[in-house]
C-alpha cells in the first residue's frame, strides 16, 4: 500500500464526516473545507507539526473539530495525501 493510499485511508475515516477527502465534491460539514482546497491553499508541510502536536481548529459553529494526535508514520501519509490533492 502506498503512503497516499493510507493517507486517503486515514482521512476517509477520520475526517470525512465533515471534509470532503476526495478530489471532487462538496464537503458534508459545509464550513469544513475540502481537503483538495487545504493541499491548493495551505503549506502542506507546515501541518506536520500541527498534526503531531494535535491540530486544533479554533472555529464556531454545529460541529467542533475534534484534537487529533498522529503518529509519525500516520502523518507522513497524510501528507503524502493531501499533496496528491494539490493542483
Amino acid at each position: 500500500t502506498t503512503p497516499e493510499a493510507r493517507g486517503r485511508a486515514l482521512a476517509e475515516a477520520n475526517c470525512s464526516t465533515c471534509h470532503a477527502v476526495g478530489a471532487t465534491g462538496d464537503s458534508p460539514y459545509a464550513p469544513a473545507p475540502p481537503f483538495r482546497v487545504i493541499a491548493a491553499t495551505l503549506d502542506v508541510d507546515g501541518l506536520a507539526e500541527a498534526f503531531a502536536e494535535g491540530i486544533e481548529v479554533g472555529h464556531r459553529g454545529a460541529r467542533q473539530m475534534p484534537a487529533f494526535e498522529l503518529e509519525p508514520a500516520q502523518i507522513d501519509d497524510l501528507l503524502a495525501y493531501l499533496k496528491s490533492l494539490a493542483p
